[in-house]
């Protein structure tokens, strides 16, 4: 779940809220993160941990939190004290990590934008049963709608760093589980990417328009709109545009090795292929209901492909209104998971005229919850 900080809030990205102050949403949010009775829980844009803790250690669970350098917010995985305790944790730093061995140390990362964002990666070792246990991964990953490529980049760092630590360290029965704010709709190369699909011919033009190179990656670039310079943090300060355009970038050359969309397909190749856990479980519910709200339907996506069955939000504002946020699951060699029941997603007429909501959501986000098994091959 996205917990929306304070530093996103404001009456200019959010007029139709009942609930910017902290002290009106928190209550709300609150209860929302416990309603599930989760065994594990993956929240993003966490701050004011003061509040939240003790919340949650009087629920009995354990945490573990990491933020981006000098972010006002950041991710926390928390879980069951009396069920899992921490083998070893993690964070993944998007802007330091390699995607290519050739090259000089600045190509050697393909990155376009110096954005601080993260994921937390912890492995959970069941209580009493060292050799059961899964690796649980959060992010929240780069918010600019144009930045189509940076995304896709971070994404598949993660999954790559996620399964090779899972290898690396003798993990290999356990599940992976990647949960957040993936910023992505389903008809997104990311999107795609993360599930094994070769990208469109669209999501390819919206790979290659965003294949740029940012100031803060290439401090010479001229700037052309000073005043958003500050673009990392999720749209703080800038006025609420959702057809922003990319600026104070240039064009990328070879020199600078961001990566090619068979270098991307090549960062995503892991076996087995990710899986939404909402796409899987809202197709099997559908046999047995006529019909159920989802995505596919609202943006076009053929209930074929991947991403057609992911809710039919899970942010919805006065400005924007997406699918932004999943449950992936990485099974392990010859157990396939299968989701046992859904938190059920809210309709469009839960959510209209925006969140944060008194009575709906005090986020942006809406949670997302599964419950899982797994059979043996």
């Amino acid at each position: 779940m996205n917990h929306i900080s304070t530093n996103s809030q404001g009456r200019e990205l959010f007029p139709n809220s009942d609930c910017l102050k902290s002290a009106q949403r928190e209550h709300m949010i609150f209860r929302e993160i416990l309603s599930a009775d989760a065994d594990i829980l993956c929240l993003q844009e966490v701050d004011r941990l003061e509040k939240l803790i003790p919340i949650l250690e009087e629920a009995k669970y354990e945490h573990v939190y990491a933020a981006g350098p000098r972010k006002k917010h950041g991710c926390l995985i928390g879980f069951r004290k009396d069920t899992f305790e921490i083998r070893e944790r993690f964070v993944l730093c998007y802007d330091d990590i390699d995607v290519r061995t050739d090259g000089t140390n600045v190509s050697h990362k393909g990155l376009s934008f110096r954005t601080k964002n993260i994921a937390s990666v912890v492995a959970l070792q069941k209580v009493g049963q060292p050799g059961e246990g899964y690796v649980v991964a959060t992010t929240h990953l780069f918010w600019h709608p144009s930045y189509a490529y940076e995304r896709a980049r971070q994404a598949g760092i993660l999954l790559r760093e996620v399964v090779k630590y899972r290898e690396n360290s003798g993990l290999s029965s356990w599940p992976c589980f990647l949960a957040g704010d993936f910023n992505f709709s389903p008809g997104e190369p990311g999107y795609a990417l993360l599930a094994g699909e070769t990208p469109t011919p669209t999501q390819e033009e919206l790979l290659e328009k965003s294949r740029v190179v940012h100031v803060s990656v290439d401090p010479s670039v001229p700037l052309t709109n000073p005043a958003t310079t500050n673009e990392d943090e999720d749209g703080g300060g800038a006025q609420p545009d959702p057809d922003r355009v990319i600026t104070n970038a240039r064009g990328a050359s070879p020199a600078d090795g961001l990566l090619s969309s068979s270098e991307l397909v090549e960062l995503f190749a892991v076996t087995p292929r990710p899986r939404s856990l909402y796409d899987e479980g809202q197709r099997l519910l559908e046999r047995i209901l006529d019909s159920i709200p989802r995505c596919g339907e609202r943006v076009g996506l053929p209930s074929h492909q991947r991403g057609a069955y992911e809710p039919e939000w899970t942010s919805y504002t006065h400005y924007w209104q997406s699918v932004l946020d999943y449950i992936w699951v990485v099974d392990p060699p010859n157990r396939k998971a299968s989701v046992t029941r859904l938190l059920q997603p809210h309709t469009t007429e839960d959510l209209h005229p925006g969140l944060p909501r008194k009575g709906i959501s005090g986020s942006d986000h809406v949670s997302l919850a599964a419950e899982v098994q797994w059979e043996v091959d």
